[in-house]
């Protein structure tokens, strides 16, 4: 897992598994709000942190809405051949 406020890359996102990146996208979004009230305290000193934490949640849901679509896709064409 790599380290908090560094960017992950996207082949790293889709290399995990479904459920990894499910709990993966709710610890860094309880990360944001730590970072956010730190930064309402005036202690946070890097600041990016806070939009790499968001870039990578968009990434991991991107990746998990890929993941629906093509499960409902497969789901459509079994459907079409039955």
């Amino acid at each position: 897992m790599p380290e908090r406020g560094i960017k992950m890359k996207i082949h790293e996102i889709r290399e995990m598994k479904t459920d990894e990146l499910i709990k993966r996208i709710n610890e860094e979004e309880k990360n944001i709000v730590d970072l956010r009230f730190s930064h309402q305290l005036k202690q946070l000193t890097n600041t990016a942190k806070l939009g790499l934490a968001k870039k990578d949640i968009a990434r991991m849901k991107t990746v998990l809405k890929e993941r629906q679509l093509a499960e409902q896709r497969e789901a459509n064409k079994q459907g079409a051949n039955a």
